[in-house]
């Protein structure tokens, strides 16, 4: 998976889940559609993001706050495929990795050259962020998250994609 876009900056450093997606949206179990709410109580962060940017670049500890999976899902639904900061809370990139956007930690130093429609490269598959302008870095991430974005796959997908070796291993046993 390559990622080419201009970057949307919102420089704020601890946005929590809440203000991703209000919690009034929460009540909902389809993904559709949450992307319209995101940033809804926001209006300073809604006039800084951009419908044909992929990649968001936030303030350090992005995601904090309470477990809502509905955050990354009201990113994806917007149009998000990555989202750059130096820190992210743990329950956020873990929801982030399972529904397919990928969180990538950059330090400092290259989080500052992240300017607003700034045209990066994210090469998930070699695992590297190319700048235009600036350095090429790399990011880690596991690699069943790796094989599971890279794949179009959830953890139910990637065991169902396995269902044969393990009828296989459940028959010998």
């Amino acid at each position: 998976m390559k990622i080419s876009s201009r970057v949307v900056v919102i420089p704020q450093e601890n946005i929590d889940t809440d203000q991703i997606i209000p919690a009034r949206f929460l009540k909902v179990t389809d993904k559709a559609g949450l992307g319209q709410h995101l940033f809804a109580d926001r209006p300073d962060f809604r006039a800084l993001i951009d419908s044909s940017s992929q990649v968001l670049v936030a303030g350090n500890n992005f995601g904090c706050g309470s477990s809502r999976e509905h955050a990354p899902w009201a990113l994806v639904d917007f149009g998000f495929k990555a989202v750059i900061s130096t820190s992210f809370a743990d329950i956020f990139r873990q929801n982030a990795l399972k529904n397919g956007l990928l969180p990538i930690v950059v330090d400092a130093k290259t989080h500052r050259l992240l300017q607003p429609g700034t045209p990066v490269t994210i090469d998930l598959a070699a695992q590297t962020l190319f700048i235009q302008g600036g350095p090429t870095g790399t990011f880690p991430i596991d690699s069943f998250s790796k094989t599971c974005i890279l794949e179009g796959l959830d953890e139910i997908g990637y065991i169902l994609k396995h269902e044969s070796a393990i009828a296989s291993f459940e028959q010998d046993r």
